[in-house]
């Protein structure tokens, strides 16, 4: 991938804030599951994503904080791949989304999100 991007092959760090949000005894479930597993709290997660989360996990509000910390640190251009959890979360971040829109917001998978000049485009 980075030859195709014309990319040093050698020039890239990783960084623990890109990783998607945390589900704690949720993760590796299917919604189904979670569903299953605690109807009243899945009820409850699903108008409260952003500020709520299942036990041991993050919220929304939690990774927006470490994705605005990342974003701060930049010092040029960069190429980063992460989740949709982490790009909603940007997104809210940098004021383009709100946590209402951005909890249930589509990100496409294989798709280019470009953050520049204060906006955001897509590109799939």
């Amino acid at each position: 991938m980075r030859a195709a991007l014309q990319l040093p092959p050698d020039d890239y760090a990783v960084d623990d804030r890109l990783r998607e949000i945390g589900y704690g005894t949720w993760e590796g479930s299917t919604l189904a599951e979670m569903q299953a597993r605690d109807p009243a709290f899945f009820a409850k997660r699903q108008t409260e994503k952003w500020t709520l989360a299942p036990e041991g996990g993050e919220t929304y509000e939690a990774v927006q904080s470490r994705m605005r910390d990342w974003y701060e640190e930049l010092r040029g251009d960069t190429v980063a791949v992460a989740h949709g959890g982490t790009a909603r979360a940007l997104m809210v971040a940098l004021g383009f989304e709100t946590p209402q829109s951005a909890a249930d917001l589509p990100i496409a998978q294989g798709a280019v999100y470009v953050f520049a000049d204060g906006g955001l485009n897509g590109y799939s």
